[in-house]
């Protein structure tokens, strides 16, 4: 019993530590899976550190508080560090109070407490982790307050102490980028320069595009220096298009420069296809499925878009795949069949009824994953402080036969396509899921599979085989290894959508004046909107069909700014809306617009100077404003300052037109202050600058007062004509002349005089100025009292022509009036042409007339004379530095009037002079050709002095149309020798033309004539249309071949050489091809080879001589030919050493060869020996070695070029050729030593009975070889019967009174080291009376 219950418990203490055992190892088992698991969530989960966030720049004022903030993302958690202009900001701090460090969920915050200006500078995170680093920027401004500024600036100690930053010159742009065009494929850089060194707090320069930051990634690269900053795309896609912004930090905020990159299409693939899609997209990503969408092109090609091919790539075979079969209508495609935890890229291409077009740029890479696998993950934490990690699939074990999923519905419908969507089973098991998909017209409850050819393994599913019009239900079954899950509850009844038609187009097109090179378009949207995601924009020059693409990315807006237009073009504008159903048809067209500048406000005058001054009364005068505004000045406004008031007043109410106004009711003694405001249509512009004080005091000096209004006309690189007036205040005797000074460099104040005698005139050329230098000029009057006060200095000017800017071209129009025409690159709507003579003098309207239209204007002289010539200008009312000049001189009239009278009485042009023709008859055409005349235009033909008119013999024609002249002569003969005039006249216009047709020429013609028509002759019957000729064909035949035509069933063709008829020859009446084929050439075939073709309308011969020059030239090409089909070189290894061989179609001694070992020349010697035969050509290379190691060049030389075979006889090539050779030679040795019968015995031998048999071989071998005699296969030993003698060289067999017996084989066998070898005799003995075998050697 004891025994029992000892046994009993034992039992009990195994079974619980089993079973504790088996927890063990299960909760071994589910921690190393919960490991696996967290593990590749963890892989999952793994981000490169990045800024969802990034730092914002501040500005604020001192002792204010600042926080600067970002957000950042990244597994694992990066490592987070603050810097200030480079140096870390770690703690303990050196001032705890002033900052404070904090950090919640991914936010990260830098609070600065009590800030002061050294606060001011750069401030930087860096995060980094075992996936990378990142970085962001930031500036901190602080900015004085007024107090303490003031405090500054009245105490340099101070600000020498405080050295605020805000008190230092900050950098700003120098130069910026334009509105830039690049296209697909090319790379882009844009780049701006500093006017200085950027300062520490300056440092964040940042480039946006479209308003957000652009990062550095793989293609663009940021390059940011203290001087510049350059963004540069390697390649460029359409995606790149759009506003780029740079900005610089400053003290008072953000200085920005912006302008629109625009990116062409590249080059169509197929002519005609349409452009790339862009901004592929992908979205909805499941385990087998993915959702692409894009942007329709702009550009259609020769017809619409039909539709789109959507490809993919997985990365890991890099292989792209198109998707559907069919093209894809909508810009839009569900992506199905893909495989799981795969990464993917997609592209998109646009087909229309040219073919396909370029590829777009590849969408972002995405990874196909199971979206719900991160929900039924499971984290338990332990008291170990462990964690394990527990999925829903292994709490779900005991499921096997899947549940069927829930909410089976329509996710997207479109004209074309469903998109089914469902909930998985909950639970769903462990098993993994897939699914059938079921699919059923509305109310047949029939229901068939929709998924046949396709696994779904996700929860989404197209479906493609639908037809318009019914309405479907939809159904789902879920599937695994143990079986297949009840059907789904149906979905809801839906059908496919109407088809989805492109937006309407846009309305209400406008364009405005925006620069010289832009215009601002705007438009009204469709009204119906909703799905329109942009715009494409069309440009087109007004008077062409040439309609340009302006933007290939949607714009968002409905105003754009469209660059690159030609100034003073006119242009009109047409839009299209673009949504996911493609792009609408075009809007109306925009009215035509003209490229100019927007009309603005003018800009200041300048230079207020005083032209004459009473006691009471001051006269000034100014400069015309820089800029107009892209208007004319309508008037001017005076203000005027008493110095001592410091108050302004208006001293005119009504515009003033001139640039001189007298201002009265002043005080005498009192200094007074003026300035100018400009007017346009637009409005008032800004005052300009005050002028100096000028004291208000009769003036009564005797010199004369300072010329006014110095301007430049006629800018050029290195000249330029300078202006003025004379002065107003004159002295005490009139004004005689003037001096001009000028100074050269900007800013500079050395006047140097540019003239030796002073100029009675009131303009001045100035000459030898250096390129691209600024200068600035002066003028000064003279009287009798000698030299007055200058001038104000005229505005710096840089001594270069500004682009666009023609000079005045002088000719003949074409009615013979001489002219002066100019052709501005600029003009406003206000502007006029303003012609003059000598600068100065008015046109005279009698002898000159003056038309302009747009921007071009003509001066035509009525009756030119002397009295014309002279200096001519044209200027722009308007525009200040567009003027040109020209002088008319006694040359140019004398040229020019020549001109005009050939205008006036012109002269018949001539196209193309006397031709002589022959035609196949041997008939002549005399022709010329001039330019096309009137139906009234005449015609007389002379010949040899006498007029002429169509005869049968002699036909003229004369077709004034096209300006055709022809004389047809039939028979051509020794008559019409001579010379032919063609005199022509069409009204005003004539002129006479001349052909000399004797001598030598005239008999070229004749015989030419008598030869065509004797050939014409001879093509009436049957005749050679291809003479007979050789070629050698690439076999290295010689074919023979001419070809007949005209022929008929009776014309016979023979072929003969030297005589003698050609029986064998190929004709092939249907063709008219007739050809000797010849394998081979030889000297027996040279001769005279004559073919001759005859009937009853005659015969035609046609006859080659294969002599000399001609059959050497045979030879040439047959070389040529064989030495074409020489193969490459070869080795053979022979007993005696190397055989180099090239093998041919066939040898010919006429092909001179030669052979290079090392580039020198073999030639037949005690090692070598070369030869050939009727298809090789080969060199021996006796007993080689190591030196024959080598190159070796065969040259076959066929008469005209050279032609070389090669072979690199060395490394392997050698060792492999030397091998064969050694086995060669010792197999050679062995068979000159073998063992062997020279001469052996007959076969059979008969012999009578009782008479002795001799039978006796000669043997060699070296060593002398063993000799053995056998019969019927058994050695013979000498004796009584046999008796075997053995020689040097020879061995016999006697056999003594033979009998019957001794009938049989007999064999001789002799061996040495070197081998054996055996030779049978068959005996026969007879008897007496009986005859020897038949065939058999009696002895």
């Amino acid at each position: 019993m004891l025994g029992y219950i000892v046994k009993s418990v034992e039992l009990r203490t195994r079974a619980v530590m089993f079973r504790l055992y088996n927890a063990l190892v299960r909760a071994h088992l589910a921690e190393q899976k919960a490991a696996v698991e967290k593990k590749f969530l963890e892989d999952r989960r793994m981000r490169p550190p990045d800024f969802i966030i990034p730092l914002r720049s501040h500005t604020v004022w001192e002792r204010m508080e600042v926080k600067l903030s970002c957000t950042v993302q990244g597994y694992p958690k990066p490592e987070v560090k603050w810097y200030k202009n480079g140096v870390p900001l770690e703690a303990p701090f050196p001032q705890p109070w002033k900052y404070n460090l904090q950090r919640k969920f991914g936010l990260h915050t830098l609070e600065i407490r009590r800030c002061t200006t050294q606060d001011s500078g750069e401030y930087k995170v860096v995060l980094t982790s075992p996936l990378g680093q990142s970085s962001s920027y930031a500036t901190v401004l602080v900015n004085v307050s007024s107090a303490v500024f003031n405090m500054f600036r009245q105490n340099t100690f101070f600000l020498y102490l405080y050295r605020a930053p805000a008190l230092v010159k900050e950098a700003d742009f120098q130069t910026t980028f334009p509105p830039s065009f690049a296209k697909e494929g090319e790379s882009l850089s844009l780049c701006c320069l500093f006017s200085s060194t950027l300062l520490p707090y300056q440092q964040g320069v940042i480039w946006l595009k479209d308003g957000l930051p652009v990062t550095e990634s793989k293609g663009v690269e940021i390059l940011n220096t203290s001087l510049s900053s350059t963004l540069s795309v390697n390649k460029v896609y359409k995606e790149h298009e759009g506003v780029y912004t740079v900005r610089l930090p400053s003290m008072t905020g953000a200085k920005e420069h912006s302008a629109y990159v625009y990116v062409k299409d590249a080059s169509a693939a197929v002519p005609g296809a349409p452009g790339a899609p862009l901004d592929v997209r992908c979205s909805d990503v499941q385990k087998d499925y993915v959702f692409v969408t894009w942007k329709p092109p702009s550009a259609d090609g020769s017809s619409a878009v039909l539709g789109y091919y959507v490809d993919r790539c997985d990365i890991g075979t890099g292989e792209w795949v198109q998707c559907n079969e069919t093209p894809q209508r909508l810009c839009h495609y569900p992506v199905q069949g893909l495989q799981e935890n795969r990464i993917y890229q997609f592209r998109v291409r646009a087909v229309n009824r040219s073919g396909v077009g370029r590829p777009s740029k590849s969408s972002a890479a995405v990874t196909t994953c199971d979206p719900a696998k991160a929900s039924r993950v499971m984290v338990v934490k332990v008291d170990t402080g462990k964690e394990i990690i527990i999925t829903k699939d292994q709490l779900e074990g005991e499921v096997r036969v899947p549940l069927p999923p829930t909410d089976v519905c329509a996710s997207m419908v479109t004209d074309s396509y469903i998109t089914l969507s469902w909930t998985e089973p909950d639970p769903r098991g462990r098993e993994p899921l897939n699914y059938y998909v079921e699919k059923s017209i509305a109310g047949s409850n029939s229901w068939q599979m929709a998924n046949l050819d396709t696994s779904v393994n996700s929860l989404r599913f197209p479906e493609f085989a639908l037809q318009k019009g019914k309405s479907y239900v939809f159904r789902v079954r879920s599937v695994n290894k143990y079986g297949v899950s009840d059907p789904s509850e149906p979905s809801e009844p839906v059908s496919l959508r109407e088809k989805i038609a492109p937006p309407p187009p846009p309305h209400g097109v406008l364009a405005s004046r925006d620069t010289n090179t832009s215009v601002v378009l705007q438009w009204e949207p469709p009204k119906q909107a909703q799905e329109v995601i942009g715009y494409y924009i069309y440009s087109c020059e007004v008077g062409t069909d040439n309609w340009v693409t302006v933007n290939n990315k949607p714009a968002t807006g409905t105003r754009f700014t469209v660059h690159g237009l030609t100034p003073n073009k006119k242009y009109v504008f047409r839009v299209k809306s673009v949504s996911a159903a493609g792009v609408s048809d075009y809007s109306e067209e925009s009215t035509p617009l003209t490229v100019k500048a927007a009309i603005s406000l003018p800009s200041p005058p300048s230079g207020v100077a005083l032209l004459n001054c009473g006691s009471n009364d001051m006269v000034i005068g100014w400069r015309l404003p820089a800029n107009n505004g892209g208007d004319a000045v309508r008037g001017y406004f005076v203000d005027q300052m008493d110095v001592s008031e410091g108050i302004w007043h208006e001293v005119n109410v009504k515009p003033i037109a001139k640039r001189i106004f007298q201002v009265h009711h002043l005080q005498e003694g009192q200094f007074y202050r003026f300035r100018v405001f400009a007017m346009n249509i637009v409005g008032t512009g800004k005052p300009s600058k005050p002028s100096d004080p000028f004291l208000c005091e009769e003036w009564k000096m005797p010199e004369p007062g300072c010329p006014y209004d110095v301007v430049p006309r006629e800018v050029r690189r290195n000249s330029l004509v300078l202006l003025w007036e004379k002065p107003l205040y004159c002295g005490h005797s009139p004004v005689t002349s003037y001096l001009v000074e000028m100074c050269s460099g900007e800013g500079a104040d050395n006047w140097e005089a540019l003239m030796e005698e002073p100029t009675d005139k009131t303009y001045f050329k100035v000459s030898g100025l250096e390129a691209g230098e600024i200068y600035k000029f002066r003028v000064s009057a003279v009287n009798s009292a000698g030299v007055g006060q200058p001038s104000l200095p005229s505005e710096e000017i840089r001594a270069e022509a500004k682009p666009g800017v023609k000079d005045i071209e002088i000719g003949v129009d074409e009615d013979g009036f001489i002219f002066l025409a100019f052709e501005t690159p600029e003009m406003n709507d206000s502007s006029q042409f303003v012609w003059t003579k000598n600068y100065r003098d008015a046109i005279d309207s009698g002898r000159a007339r003056i038309e302009s239209t747009d921007n071009k204007s003509k001066l035509t002289f009525t009756n030119p004379s002397e009295q014309d010539l002279g200096l001519y200008t044209v200027e722009i009312s308007d525009i200040n530095d567009i003027s040109s000049s020209i002088t008319f001189t006694d040359k140019d009239l004398e040229r020019l009037l020549d001109l005009s009278w050939q205008v006036r009485n012109p002269l018949i042009g001539l196209k193309s002079g006397w031709t002589v023709e022959v035609f196949e008859r041997g008939d002549v055409r005399l022709s010329l050709r001039v330019e096309p005349l009137s139906p009234a235009a005449e015609l007389k033909l002379i010949f040899n002095d006498k007029q002429i008119t169509s005869t049968p013999n002699r036909k003229v024609n004369f077709d004034r149309a096209s300006g055709l002249v022809e004389v047809l002569i039939d028979p051509f003969s020794e008559a019409d020798e001579g010379s032919y005039t063609a005199q022509l006249r069409d009204g005003r216009a004539k002129n006479q033309f001349t052909l000399v047709l004797v001598d030598e020429k005239f008999r070229q013609t004749l015989a030419q004539s008598r030869s065509n028509k004797r050939d014409w002759t001879r093509k009436q019957g049957p005749y050679f249309l291809e003479f007979m000729s050789w070629k050698v064909t690439e076999d290295c035949e010689v074919v023979f071949s001419c070809k007949a035509t005209n022929t008929k069933k009776e014309t016979s063709l023979k072929w003969s050489k030297d005589g003698r008829e050609i029986p064998k020859i190929d004709y092939n009446p249907q063709t008219g091809i007739s050809s000797l084929t010849m394998p081979q050439i030889m000297k027996k075939d040279v001769g005279m080879y004559k073919a001759v073709l005859s009937d009853d309308r005659g015969e035609d011969v046609s006859v080659i001589e294969l002599l000399d020059e001609e059959f050497e030239r045979l030879q040439k090409d047959l070389c040529r030919q064989c030495a074409l089909s020489a193969s490459p070189l070869a080795v053979q290894s022979t007993a005696e050493g190397f055989k180099l061989y090239c093998s041919l179609k066939y040898f010919l001694d006429y092909m001179k060869t030669s052979w290079y070992f090392k580039e020198k020349r073999m030639d037949s010697g005690a090692r070598t020996r070369s030869g050939s035969s009727s298809q090789k050509v080969w060199i021996e290379i006796l007993n080689p070695t190591e030196s024959d190691k080598g190159k070796y060049t065969l040259e076959m030389f066929d008469g005209r070029e050279t032609h070389k075979r090669t072979l690199d006889l060395s490394g392997q090539a050698f060792a492999d050729a030397m091998t064969e050779y050694q086995r060669l030679k010792q197999a050679a040795l062995a068979e000159k030593n073998r063992a062997k019968v020279t001469k052996g015995l007959p076969d059979v031998v008969a012999i009578m009975e009782d008479k002795s048999l001799c039978l006796t071989c000669f043997l060699a071998g070296d060593p002398a070889p063993e000799v053995f005699w056998l019969k019927n296969d058994r050695e013979i030993v000498s004796g009584a019967q046999y008796k075997i003698t053995v020689e040097p060289g020879c061995s016999s067999i006697i056999i003594n009174c033979v009998s019957a017996a001794d009938s049989g084989k007999y064999s001789i066998f002799v061996r040495n080291k070197y081998g054996s070898e055996t030779v049978d005799v068959t005996v026969s003995v007879y008897k007496h009376g009986e005859m020897p075998a038949e065939g058999a050697v009696e002895m």
